[in-house]
């Protein structure tokens, strides 16, 4: 015989064990995104007030409800001449872009602060507060002035990439200018890393500051392997051995980071995740036909991307050639994780870059990431490591490496 008492225990059993199923998993402790570009007209124009809704893919918004904890903003700045005018020109579009950055954190010190170490990140995040950490995406920028590298790191960088598209006067890169005449990576002509390009790592090593090989020609990234004193890492690039890209790394190369200490940063970018030509050919039309609707006569990222002719079309091209999936990306952070170690792989977005998959198509949805990571096998502790823990863990060598 039931007595009453046991209906009452039934019913809060009843009504408590559905409610603890569904609890959702923790997140992990510090989630950090070490690529998020910005635009040039960034915090000057108010469709790029990141304090408000945007159309950006990473907004301070977004940051929040998606649990994306911190990220390096991107001082990048296109490939031109190796010449004066050309210098002085990537030293001021550099200029805008720190300015940027630093605009964003006056405006919003109640939500977001700069992190210059792995301390300042982690109190931050245990104050509430979203990290913003300075990256720097093409090292053209220093204007071959090796003195602006100091300069980089009292405004807060804390990586330099060392190339960009296009050969430059530190390294040759993973996409050369064939058409105008720079060697093909791995050719006999790949010469790697420019006497310059040592003279940027063995400062950054001395600063503290990491060295990034993202973008750099197999034979650059063998260089700085040989002359970085201090782990150094790829902030976004993918594995070659999945999807053969010349911006994914071989596997000689993703071990090789390992042996070094460092880390791969898996991206998130629709080129290194899944190969879809008809829909690249699509994009390049619709770019130069909102171009030409802007009366430009060449397409530019920061004017045309956010308008709504390309909003539109890119909507249309979506439904006819998806994106790579969180589970296509997932498949490479593994494989990185299976070659080089669990240790030695973290996240990277490339958001307002080109990066954004199924999934993952902006800051918002980074929850949607960490329970791919789940589902595909990666234990709680891996996934903490992954999504910040690794990087967290190199930045701190190389800060304790550092002879300044």
């Amino acid at each position: 015989m039931t007595r009453p008492g046991h209906f009452v225990l039934l019913a809060l059993l009843g009504a408590t064990m559905p409610a603890l199923a569904q609890t959702a998993p923790p997140d992990p402790p510090i989630t950090i995104d070490t690529h998020v570009d910005i635009p040039f007209t960034y915090m000057r124009e108010a469709r790029f007030d990141v304090g408000k809704d945007t159309s950006l893919k990473v907004d301070l918004g977004k940051m929040e409800r998606g649990g994306l904890n911190a990220a390096f903003f991107v001082i990048w700045v296109p490939q031109h001449k190796l010449d004066a005018a050309g210098y002085a020109k990537a030293v001021r579009q550099a200029e805008t872009k720190y300015e940027a950055i630093g605009r964003m954190l006056m405006r919003y010190p109640d939500r977001i602060r700069l992190a210059t170490s792995p301390a300042q990140a982690l109190a931050n995040h245990k104050a509430g507060l979203l990290s913003a950490m300075i990256g720097i995406e093409n090292a053209y920028s220093l204007g071959h002035d090796l003195h602006r590298l100091d300069a980089a790191y009292d405004r807060g960088a804390r990586y330099v990439g060392l190339v960009h598209v296009g050969d430059n006067d530190l390294c040759t890169s993973s996409q050369p200018d064939t058409e105008h005449g720079e060697p093909a990576m791995n050719s006999a002509d790949d010469h790697g890393m420019t006497d310059f390009g040592r003279k940027v790592v063995a400062r950054a090593n001395a600063l503290g500051m990491m060295v990034d090989i993202s973008h750099a020609s197999d034979a650059c990234a063998r260089d700085v392997l040989a002359a970085s004193k201090a782990p150094i890492i790829a902030s976004h690039s993918g594995a070659r051995a999945v999807l053969d890209n010349p911006r994914n790394l071989p596997d000689d190369l993703l071990r090789a980071v390992a042996a070094n200490g460092g880390v791969v940063q898996a991206v998130a970018y629709k080129e290194f995740l899944k190969k879809d030509p008809a829909r690249a050919a699509a994009e390049e039309k619709l770019q130069a036909e909102v171009a030409r609707q802007a009366g430009d006569k060449e397409y530019d990222s920061d004017k045309h991307d956010y308008l709504p002719a390309m909003a539109a079309g890119m909507a249309k091209i979506e439904q006819k050639y998806p994106l790579a999936t969180v589970a296509e990306y997932v498949r490479q952070i593994r494989h990185i994780a299976d070659v080089a170690g669990v240790d030695h792989v973290g996240i990277a977005s490339d958001f307002d870059g080109g990066g954004g998959i199924t999934g993952w198509k902006d800051a918002s949805e980074t929850r949607n990431l960490t329970a791919a990571l789940r589902r595909a096998g990666f234990s709680d502790t891996d996934i903490a490591k992954i999504w910040g823990g690794n990087l967290l863990r190199v930045w701190r060598e190389v800060e304790r490496d550092a002879q300044h």
